[in-house]
């Protein structure tokens, strides 16, 4: 069994992942362990998340993580990139409204600027013109002498839907009540049940393709 930590101090977040894995990989191939569990052993601080892209700040975080706990680590950074905004918010999604700093808002708060923020930029584009995607960049770094990580790319395709068609829905957080999933563009993500979005999403397409790059490294 391989045990890797995952950059998160979010049990619910380890359970997650450890269930998606579970149904990806054989049977004990590995074991997921919070940052939360070994904060009793080791001095963990979180890394300055300084990069321009995805990729960047998830091999950040994996490979600091490493160099903390001499373990492998499993790292993730996501968001939301919108066609007609060239790609933004991008790597600032959870604070586009503050353009990516810190201002003390709880998360209510910030997610509701930030929606507002991405519809007044786009007035005055059409439908077709709003395909967006959000992304999620997995980066896994396996021990002390491995300076780059492996990194793969999920991503769950759609667009912003117009002023009046949304926000919708209860499920979801962040940008979904505004995401018209494709390729019906019929419901927003946030109007998609649980289990349904946790088999489309960006998070899930990540978590499948990573499973494949580990079960290569299994033994036997």
């Amino acid at each position: 069994m391989i045990e890797i930590v995952l950059a998160t101090g979010n049990p619910h977040k380890v359970e997650e992942m450890s269930a998606i894995f579970a149904g990806l990989l054989p049977p004990n191939a590995i074991r997921l362990v919070g940052l939360r569990d070994l904060a009793t052993m080791l001095k963990i601080t979180e890394p300055a998340e300084t990069g321009g892209t995805f990729e960047d700040n998830a091999s950040i975080k994996a490979v600091e993580y490493t160099r903390q706990t001499g373990m492998w680590c499993l790292a993730d950074d996501s968001g939301l990139e919108i066609d007609a905004l060239g790609g933004r918010p991008g790597v600032i999604s959870s604070h586009y409204c503050t353009d990516g700093r810190e201002a003390g808002m709880n998360r209510r708060e910030r997610d509701g600027a930030n929606n507002q923020r991405v519809i007044a930029e786009l007035a005055g584009v059409s439908p077709e013109n709003r395909t967006a995607r959000f992304v999620c960049v997995m980066a896994l770094s396996r021990g002390l002498q491995d300076r780059d990580s492996l990194l793969v790319r999920g991503t769950f395709e759609g667009r912003i839907g117009l002023p009046g068609e949304v926000p919708r829905g209860d499920h979801g957080f962040g940008y979904d009540p505004l995401f018209l999933v494709a390729p019906e563009y019929r419901f927003t993500s946030a109007e998609l049940p649980p289990d349904r979005k946790n088999q489309l999403s960006h998070r899930a397409a990540a978590a499948r393709l990573m499973a494949d790059r580990l079960r290569s490294m299994l033994p036997g």
